[in-house]
């Protein structure tokens, strides 16, 4: 049998929070080394949505049929320590609320114990013409599942 990487898989649920890991690359730092700091924000959406897909919300085929798709309507962030250069981090993120059309989640950057920056993002869903619209039938349930923490039905 020839050698095969393992499968990818960056984050996981744990209880009512996902967790996903990322390093740090040289890409995403400044000349100093430290991160920059929009490249925080890209992390906290790369663990959104691989939460989104782990809950099995197909942005996709909402996006693709026409249905709608997400857009970030409000954003608070808080850096508290710098991340560097080859750091693990992990962003734990949790469903604070679930409405009609939105979702807000929270956010955090740690490296091992220390909470590099915490976030709250308000995401709604949005008709193709850019209006909220309500969210595709289930989605409100499955965050609602995350936010309690109960096995999500896939």
């Amino acid at each position: 049998m020839a050698d095969v990487p393992p499968p990818f898989i960056p984050g996981a649920f744990v209880g009512a929070a996902h967790h996903y890991r990322a390093r740090v690359y040289f890409e995403d730092t400044d000349l100093s080394g430290i991160v920059y700091h929009a490249n925080y924000l890209r992390y906290m959406e790369r663990a959104r949505s691989d939460m989104l897909r782990l809950a099995g919300i197909d942005q996709r085929t909402a996006m693709e049929s026409g249905e709608g798709a997400w857009a970030v309507t409000d954003l608070t962030i808080k850096y508290r320590s710098p991340a560097k250069l080859d750091d693990d981090i992990l962003v734990v993120s949790s469903v604070e609320a679930v409405r009609g059309a939105s979702v807000i989640i929270a956010q955090r950057i740690l490296r091992g114990a220390d909470t590099l920056t915490d976030g709250r993002v308000t995401a709604a869903f949005l008709s193709p013409e850019g209006r909220p619209r309500r969210q595709p039938a289930g989605w409100a349930d499955r965050f609602t599942a995350i936010m309690n923490g109960e096995t999500i039905p896939c």
